[in-house]
């Protein structure tokens, strides 16, 4: 018996740096949100400061079994209240830096599960 690896069409987040992310080899210099079912948009924040409950509101209606909040160069976590929107729907919420969150959508993703990546890509240090 050969053994083959899976393929997965889902877009996978292919490299990061600070400041910003590539999906699928194309650069983007800015926060977004990535599905492993083709979703894709800028997310308007780019600092943790900036985020508040309309974010994770907008996350909720996208009806992901998971979503992996990366936020930003170090680990923060949103505030529990801003969390409701995706408990009520129960989808299950991870928070980790941005590099980790990509690392663990693109596990998952090639999974075949339903995973949104909700990535905080601050602008660099100057």
């Amino acid at each position: 018996m050969k053994l083959q690896p899976d393929k997965s069409d889902a877009q996978s987040l292919t490299a990061h740096g600070p400041g910003w992310v590539a999906i699928n080899n194309e650069k983007v210099e800015g926060s977004v949100v990535v599905g492993s079912r083709g979703e894709r948009f800028e997310w308007n924040c780019s600092r943790f400061d900036q985020l508040g409950p309309e974010h994770f509101a907008q996350l909720a209606s996208l009806g992901a079994e998971l979503v992996i909040f990366g936020s930003g160069s170090r680990i923060r976590f949103p505030q529990p209240a801003w969390l409701q929107p995706l408990m009520a729907r129960r989808t299950g919420v991870e928070t980790m830096d941005t590099p980790a969150a990509c690392r663990t959508y693109n596990i998952l993703a090639g999974e075949g599960r339903h995973v949104i990546a909700a990535l905080l890509v601050e602008p660099p240090e100057r």
